[in-house]
């Protein structure tokens, strides 16, 4: 049995693996609004700046589910303290450097730390919050995540502007640094002996399949379809089917596949593909969509974006813990992906011409309470389908199919967006609206099983 976590250290702990999965959103968003400002000041080319962006995203996704499991064999919180101190090495790195390679070197390490961080991160909540006590804990992990997309939005451009873009990356470090100081002493985890026997070759084949899912979702968002075609569909078909030959065989594989039996875990992970396609998504097209449709500036399109943030804040914070207590994971995520779809269709057929105020916040504010209802419920539930000595792998494989979803959403709806101007925007909050309803039904087929709140 897990060591759950004391009554005394059960506040700090909460807020020290709650304040990870912050840094880890928070990163990601700050970065994107300082931007023009690292290009500037490193006098970057338009590709050499894409990979400031890309380093992080393929290594953070590429590592996910591999470190997930890692973390389920040498301690989740070993883990933890290992990628709390790669992020700060990743992100010391990154603000000092004076040139392209340092930093993208330095993102890439970024990316490896946030990869060990954040499974072992959600592994150590599922496993130290049990029963009545997980749902609050996973309303708060969600609210972190809104929080840190709004902060980082909120002080990017203000750090970048008056501090310069190496404060951007300095910001996280006091909090990466007493992740790794506090760990040992508020966290507990069940002492953990590393398998004689890894499984290499499964580590090798699925990194590299989730690695060329991702590359080929950003090489669809610049048009390169012959690149898709093979970088995003070819290489990740050969891969995955070399992988379950090697799991198959190996005699302690990285992902046993029986844990595939669990009608739960197979059709959790879809929603979580899916799910993320039609989540992540939104915020690309809202903030495209207020530029190059309603003529804002970037500044003024930031501050319209914030809030969708807060909403979800509060929404994640406030009702989510109940709305769990009441219908369970099953239930939310459904409900949650249906307002998703609503909001969609507002954006996509409320008339331009009536301005911000009611054809877009409206919108926002379904979308924001949508991706809240079912972010975090679809990690409980893919969680819940998995023993405890699985819960590192648990949260990888959740981590990871939303990554890829996400990829592969922003990058196609992005691009159907871009073919025909408003028209463009229209057909694409509407695929994405009839993305999130296909999800919503599929999570019907598994919250019909339940009974009652789980």
């Amino acid at each position: 049995m897990p060591h759950v976590v004391s009554r005394r250290r059960r506040r700090p702990a909460l807020g020290l693996l709650v304040s990870a999965q912050f840094v880890v959103m928070l990163d990601t968003s700050i970065v994107n609004v300082a931007l023009p400002s690292i290009q500037s000041a490193l006098s970057l080319s338009a590709g050499s700046l894409s990979w400031v962006v890309n380093a992080y995203v393929l290594t953070f996704g590429g590592l996910l589910l591999l470190c997930g499991r890692v973390a389920d064999q040498v301690g989740r919180r070993r883990m933890f303290t290992i990628g709390s101190a790669l992020f700060t090495v990743g992100t010391l790195v990154a603000a000092c450097a004076a040139s392209e390679w340092t930093l993208v070197a330095g993102r890439v390490v970024q990316g490896a730390g946030a990869a060990c961080l954040s499974p072992a991160a959600m592994s150590l909540l599922l496993v130290n919050f049990p029963g009545e006590h997980r749902a609050r804990a996973m309303s708060l992990w969600g609210a972190a995540s809104a929080l840190g997309g709004a902060t980082g939005v909120a002080a990017g451009g203000l750090l970048a502007g008056s501090l310069g873009w190496s404060s951007v990356f300095l910001v996280t470090v006091p909090v990466s640094l007493a992740a790794v100081v506090m760990a040992g002493r508020v966290l507990a985890d069940n002492p953990q002996r590393a398998s004689r026997k890894f499984d290499i070759r499964g580590a090798v084949t699925i990194t590299g399949a989730v690695v060329a899912l991702v590359q080929g979702a950003l090489s669809l968002a610049d048009g390169s379809w012959a690149e898709f075609t093979v970088v995003g569909v070819a290489v990740p078909a050969v891969l995955v089917f070399s992988f379950i030959r090697t799991e198959r065989r190996a005699p302690e594989p990285l992902v046993p596949l029986d844990l595939f039996r669990s009608r739960v875990l197979t059709i959790g992970v879809a929603l979580a593909v899916l799910g993320g396609a039609a989540r992540a998504s939104t915020f690309v097209l809202v903030a495209l969509y207020l530029q190059q449709v309603l003529a804002m500036s970037p500044a003024t399109g930031g501050l319209a974006m914030v809030p969708t943030s807060v909403t979800g804040f509060l929404v994640s914070l406030a009702v989510l813990p109940r709305v769990l207590r009441l219908i369970g994971p099953r239930w939310s995520l459904v409900a949650g992906l249906a307002i998703l779809a609503v909001g969609h269709l507002w954006l996509a057929y409320a008339p331009d011409e009536v301005g911000y105020a009611l054809a877009v916040l409206p919108g926002l504010l379904l979308v924001a309470t949508g991706v809240a209802f079912s972010f975090t419920p679809t990690t409980m539930v893919i969680a819940s389908a998995a023993s405890d000595s699985h819960a590192g792998l648990a949260s990888g494989l959740a981590s990871s199919a939303t990554q890829v979803g996400a990829a592969l959403g922003t990058a196609a709806f992005t691009a159907i967006a871009l073919s025909d101007g408003a028209t463009g925007f229209t057909t694409a909050f509407s695929a994405a609206a009839a993305v999130a309803v296909c999800t919503a039904l599929l999570g019907c087929t598994i919250a019909r099983e339940s009974r009652g709140p789980r």
